[in-house]
């Protein structure tokens, strides 16, 4: 029998045949891993340059700040911007950042400049890739729904997620192999080559000129209404609220050279496999949601992922064995894939197109507070608690985030999209 237009449109596979889409994917595979074994190179370089847990932290503050202060600005002129030259004009200026980056990790500067002032130099490019990241960041949720039919924008996103995952655990795991076969330099190299395949791939897009509307508001009162429509779309708001303060107390992936090089003593391989495991676990609950999607109850099962992503924390804290801090850690990418899935799927479907840029860009804000502010608590914690105390401290808070969110927020819980 004949499929009908619309049980085409609902398959899972469907939205793969739009050609700009793949071009879209590819190329943010390839962007995003490069990225991917940026960050877990630097946290790496840091704590070596340092051997100071809360160094680690000070990254994702450098990051957030930049990130975060211009992220209302960034939506604005996401939205008015052709959207595409934007993107390509971020991802060369991320392609410079990480060519000073493998300059800096020459043994020529490392001669020049000794530790304290290479590791000021990477914090000074960490906060120019915040600012970059505040532009760019946005702009692939932008596109992706420039790109795509509404019909098909739910299954695009999943997609869009998976993609982004599998990059991050080939990021994340690639990163530890490649400084223990090639030093620091030659992993740099390898990033440089990845941001610059991505970059060039994107080219292939046409352009995306901005939606302009009859009596379209501008400068700061168009920002404010970006804002007025997240906190006034409650379901959007509790997700995003729900994801900032999980992601802010349970980020405990920030301490994972910690974890690796003094706790379960596995070296650099070790590492890259302890990174790799959240987003192993994110990218096989990504595959089973791109093929069985979730049908109902999404408010319900996205409290009890965030909870359960808390209790992993928990365990990967208290762990002394290498193979059970993995496994708890790859449970907890699972969970907070599910959590990803049903966030970027509210924001997608919840969110006018002529606003996208706006709205994609206070989420971009929540996630890089919950993210790198994450990173920064995790490294204050454990300088005030100790490690492992301040793991089990962050695991203990998401719980309760989830528990008061369950009480406080009844329209997320009862949510089905």
């Amino acid at each position: 029998m004949a499929q009908t237009t619309e049980q085409i449109a609902a398959s899972p596979l469907a939205v793969l045949q739009i050609k700009e889409f793949r071009h879209l994917l590819t190329g943010r595979f390839l962007f995003i891993m490069g990225l991917r074994m940026m960050g877990t190179l630097t946290g790496w370089w840091i704590y070596e340059l340092t051997n100071d847990p809360f160094a680690i932290g000070l990254i994702g503050l450098a990051e957030v700040i930049p990130a975060v202060s211009l992220a209302l600005y960034a939506g604005y002129i996401i939205d008015i911007s052709e959207k595409r030259q934007l993107l390509i004009k971020g991802m060369a200026c991320y392609l410079s950042c990480a060519i000073t980056l493998l300059l800096l990790s020459t043994q020529y500067s490392q001669a020049q400049l000794g530790n304290q002032w290479i590791a000021i130099s990477i914090y000074i490019v960490i906060f120019l890739t915040g600012i970059i990241r505040a532009f760019t960041g946005p702009l692939f949720g932008t596109m992706l729904a420039a790109i795509v039919p509404r019909a098909q924008l739910q299954s695009a996103t999943t997609w869009n997620q998976g993609i982004w995952l599998s990059a991050s655990v080939i990021g994340h795991a690639a990163a530890g192999f490649l400084i223990a076969s090639m030093g620091n330099t030659g992993a740099i190299g390898i990033i440089v080559t990845s941001i610059t395949a991505g970059w060039l791939i994107l080219f292939q897009l046409k352009p995306k000129p901005a939606l302009n509307e009859k009596g379209a508001k501008t400068g700061w009162e168009s920002v404010k209404e970006g804002l007025r429509f997240v906190f006034n779309t409650k379901i959007v708001l509790g997700a995003l609220s729900l994801d900032l303060f999980a992601v802010f107390f349970g980020g405990a992936v920030a301490m994972v050279p910690v974890f690796a090089r003094d706790i379960l003593q596995v070296g650099p391989i070790g590492f890259g496999w302890l990174n790799a495991a959240t987003d192993i676990g994110a990218i096989c609950i990504i595959i089973f949601a791109t093929l069985f999607p979730l049908k109902t109850k999404q408010g319900k099962i996205l409290l009890w992922a965030v909870g359960g992503f808390g209790a992993c924390i928990i365990v990967f804290a208290v762990s002394k064995l290498f193979w059970l801090s993995f496994i708890a850690l790859m449970m907890s990418g699972i969970l907070d894939g599910i959590s990803v899935i049903i966030r970027g799927t509210i924001v997608q479907l919840q969110t006018p197109d002529h606003m996208r840029g706006r709205v994609m860009s206070v989420n971009s804000m929540f996630i890089n507070s919950s993210n790198e502010l994450g990173q920064f608590e995790s490294g204050l914690a454990a300088k005030i608690m100790g490690v492992i105390p301040s793991v089990i401290f962050g695991g203990s808070m998401t719980i309760l985030v989830v528990i008061t969110t369950w009480f406080k927020a009844p329209a997320l819980r009862k949510m089905t999209y």
